[in-house]
């Protein structure tokens, strides 16, 4: 957190300097009036300096994207963020050239990053968000995977009369398999195990 102290003849005068030691604008700041000042006579005895501290307010909607630039250019995928704001939920849309390298197999590097990236959010924010990072409609595509593979699965509990343990999973992804079979009565599901190696079990209703 960027933080200066100055001085001036006047109040909004110290606030003047800070601003353009920090090299920013009044509205991406706090300040806080140490002194006053004083004029004092003719405006030179018992004259006193005013004092300020002024800080520089981070957007952790800004510090988000800038971490994501970052990783992306560190993997060798240079990437674009586009940023979309629903209630508490941030999505953050990557779209670049080689962006097959930040979803990785299975979506596990795009899971990494979306993980990462809610940290850096939620440490600059007064509030919590649930960050979702997707990039070439990778979620979308997944969700719909995710849904046909419970199915397919819940089909394999019912014929075979055992439980089913899918692979370990995210908690969004976990949920959307609970989801997909809600309305099946003949069968139910549950987590088991501990992150990251938490997985759902179909199995079915009548065991």
């Amino acid at each position: 957190m960027k933080q200066i102290t100055a001085t001036g003849q006047t109040v909004e005068e110290a606030v003047k300097s800070a601003l353009a030691q920090l090299q920013t604008t009044k509205d991406r700041t706090e300040t806080q009036v140490i002194d006053e000042g004083k004029k004092g006579i003719f405006g030179i005895f018992g004259s006193r300096p005013a004092i300020v501290k002024v800080t520089v307010k981070i957007d952790p909607f800004e510090e988000a994207t800038n971490y994501l630039k970052m990783v992306a250019n560190g993997l060798g995928a240079p990437a674009e963020v586009e940023v979309k704001k629903e209630g508490r939920q941030v999505h953050f849309i990557l779209t670049g050239e080689k962006i097959a390298l930040l979803i990785g197999k299975r979506g596990q590097t795009l899971n990494s990053l979306q993980y990462l990236t809610q940290l850096v959010m939620n440490r600059y924010s007064t509030q919590f968000y649930t960050v979702l990072v997707d990039a070439e409609d990778y979620r979308k595509r997944r969700n719909d995977t995710l849904v046909q593979l419970a199915e397919r699965l819940a089909q394999k509990a019912l014929k075979t009369g055992k439980d089913v343990a899918l692979e370990p999973m995210p908690s969004y992804e976990r949920k959307v398999i609970h989801t997909a079979l809600m309305k099946n009565k003949k069968v139910k599901t549950f987590s088991d195990g501990s992150e990251p190696h938490r997985h759902i079990v179909i199995s079915p209703a009548g065991k």
